[in-house]
């Protein structure tokens, strides 16, 4: 199915009756006319169903590890901050290029989610330095991707003393 061609600026116009002029047309054929104003209709969003227009803040707002997000209650943070609600399953990202750990990740958190897990915990490891290594640093972008972000409702460490290692509270299957 073919899209609607945006409707040329007057800048756009200018520029192709200039080009037009430069241009000489082939035997038997007669030079074309610069293209006509189209008046273009504002486009307008499609309505959201309503189930997705109620998640759509909570879904919105990015994951941080270690930040309460919305929609959690207290018990339940205190509880997957502190590391005392286990983990039902552990992906160790360990010795993996950073290609190969994205779609391990990505094809645990599916597994995990369609299973109906509610935490996961993803081992990166501290990595060299200050910051950490690649993967350590890289999780956080991962889980706000598109393709993640719906399954993931929150991120922690389980021990402060323990960097490179992020539990993750999976998100309900409704």
């Amino acid at each position: 199915m073919r899209g609607r061609r945006p409707a040329l600026s007057e800048t756009d116009r200018a520029e192709w009756a200039r080009y037009v002029r430069l241009v000489a047309p082939l035997p038997g054929r007669i030079r074309p006319e610069p293209p006509t104003a189209v008046p273009r209709s504002p486009p307008q969003a499609a309505p959201r169903p309503a189930r997705l227009a109620a998640m759509g803040s909570a879904i919105a707002s990015a994951v941080v590890v270690g930040a309460r997000p919305p929609g959690v209650d207290n018990a339940t943070w205190q509880r997957f901050r502190t590391g005392r609600l286990a983990a039902s399953r552990t992906l160790d990202l360990h010795g993996r290029t950073a290609h190969r750990a994205y779609h391990a990740l990505e094809a645990f958190l599916r597994t995990a989610h369609g299973d109906r897990l509610r935490c996961v915990e993803v081992i990166t490891g501290r990595g060299a330095g200050d910051e950490g290594g690649v993967l350590r640093r890289e999780l956080p972008i991962w889980l706000n991707l598109p393709q993640i972000r719906p399954m993931i409702l929150a991120a922690s460490h389980p021990h402060p003393a323990n960097p490179g290692s992020v539990r993750l509270l999976l998100r309900r299957v409704r």
